[in-house]
C-alpha cells in the first residue's frame, strides 16, 4: 500500500514579536490583560510593508526542503493555502514555484481560510496515494495584518502573519492515516471579509469581521467532531493520539476541544500565545515548533485540525 508521509517541516515568522503592550502603544484601545484573559495571546508577528505571502512561504519552504533533504526541482506538486494571496492571479503557489526555481510542477492555491492547510494536506495526500505524484510541497502562508481594521480591538489583536510548510512524499511506510473535511456555507456571516475589487475600486467591506461568540461555539463543536471522525476512520481511540495540533485561534477553544476529546493539555501543542492566529499558517507553524523543540518524534500519531471562515473545518491523522 502506498502512503503519503511527511518528510520535512519548516516555518517562518517575519520580523520581531509584537507584544500586546506594543499594540496599545501603536494606538489600539486595548491592554495586555484584556487580550491575554480572553485569548491567551501575548505576542504576534507582523510583516513589513511589501512583504507578501509568497515571500513568507519561500522561507518556510526552503526550511522544509532542507529538513526533508530534498531539492525544489524534485517537487511535482505545490499547494499553497492562503486567504491573503499576493495577487488576484496568478496563484501564490505559482509565484512560490518561480521563487524556488521549480519548473513544471502542478501548482495551485487552496482557499479555506484557517482550515486551509489541513484542506491542502488532504488534497496533496490524495494525489500521492493515487500514484500520479511523488513529492509535494504543502504550505500555509498568511499576511492577515493587511485585512485587519486596526480600530476594531475585538479582531485586530487576534491575528498575526507567518508561514509553515511540509514536504509530503510517497512512502511504503505509514504516513497519513485518515483525513476528513467539511464546510457549511450558510455560516458565512459569522466570519468573513466581504469585500472585492470591481472596476478598479474596492467594493463591500475589505476588513475581517467576526461574531466571536458564534465562532467559539461553532469551532469547539466541529473541532471535536472532526477529530473523532478521523480516529473512527483509522480505527483508533482518541486516547491513542500522541499530539493534538489544533488551529491556534484562542486558548479557550483549544482547551475546550481537548476536553471534549478526553486529551490532557500536556498532549496539545499550543503556540497561540506567541504567534496569535495566523490562519492557514497556524497548524504548520505549531507542528514545526513542536518538532524542533523535540516534543514530536518519529513514529508518534498526530492529529492536525483546523476551522475557519466559510465555514470550513477539517482534520488529518498521521503517523509522523
Amino acid at each position: 500500500m502506498m502512503y503519503a508521509r511527511i518528510a520535512g517541516v519548516g516555518s517562518y515568522l517575519p520580523g520581531s514579536p509584537v507584544s500586546n503592550d506594543d499594540l496599545a502603544r501603536r494606538g489600539v484601545a486595548t491592554t495586555d490583560e484584556w487580550i491575554v484573559t480572553r485569548t491567551g495571546i501575548r505576542t504576534r508577528y507582523l510583516a513589513e510593508p511589501g512583504v507578501t505571502s509568497s515571500d513568507l512561504a519561500l522561507e518556510a519552504s526552503r526550511r522544509a526542503l532542507e529538513a526533508a533533504g530534498a531539492e525544489a526541482a524534485e517537487l511535482d506538486l505545490i499547494i499553497v493555502a492562503t486567504s491573503t494571496p499576493d495577487f488576484i492571479f496568478p496563484s501564490t503557489a505559482c509565484l512560490l514555484q518561480a521563487k524556488l526555481g521549480n519548473v513544471g510542477a502542478m501548482a495551485f492555491d487552496v482557499q479555506a481560510v484557517c482550515s486551509g492547510f489541513v484542506y491542502a494536506l488532504s488534497v496533496a495526500e490524495k494525489f500521492i496515494r493515487s500514484g500520479s505524484h511523488k513529492k509535494a510541497l504543502v504550505v500555509g502562508a498568511e499576511v492577515f495584518s493587511r485585512i485587519l481594521d486596526w480600530q476594531d480591538r475585538t479582531t485586530c489583536v487576534l491575528f498575526g502573519d507567518g508561514a509553515g510548510a511540509v514536504v509530503l512524499e510517497a512512502s511504503d511506510a505509514p504516513g497519513i492515516l485518515a483525513t476528513a473535511a467539511h464546510a457549511d456555507g450558510s455560516q458565512f456571516g459569522i466570519l468573513s471579509v466581504a469585500g472585492q475589487v470591481s472596476g478598479g475600486q474596492v467594493t463591500g467591506d475589505p476588513f475581517l469581521r467576526m461574531d466571536g461568540q458564534a465562532v467559539f461555539k461553532f469551532a469547539v463543536r466541529v473541532l471535536s467532531e472532526i477529530a473523532q471522525e478521523c480516529c473512527d476512520s483509522a480505527g483508533i481511540a482518541s486516547s491513542e493520539v500522541d499530539w493534538l495540533i489544533p488551529h491556534q485561534a484562542n486558548i479557550r477553544i483549544i482547551e475546550s476541544t481537548a476536553k471534549k476529546l478526553g486529551l490532557p493539555m500536556d498532549k496539545v501543542v499550543v503556540t497561540v500565545d506567541g504567534h496569535g492566529n495566523t490562519s492557514a499558517a497556524s497548524v504548520p507553524l505549531a507542528l514545526d515548533a513542536a518538532i524542533r523543540d523535540g516534543r514530536i518524534r518519529r513514529g508518534q500519531k498526530l492529529m492536525l485540525e483546523g476551522v475557519g471562515g466559510g465555514f470550513t473545518w477539517g482534520a488529518v491523522l498521521l503517523q509522523f
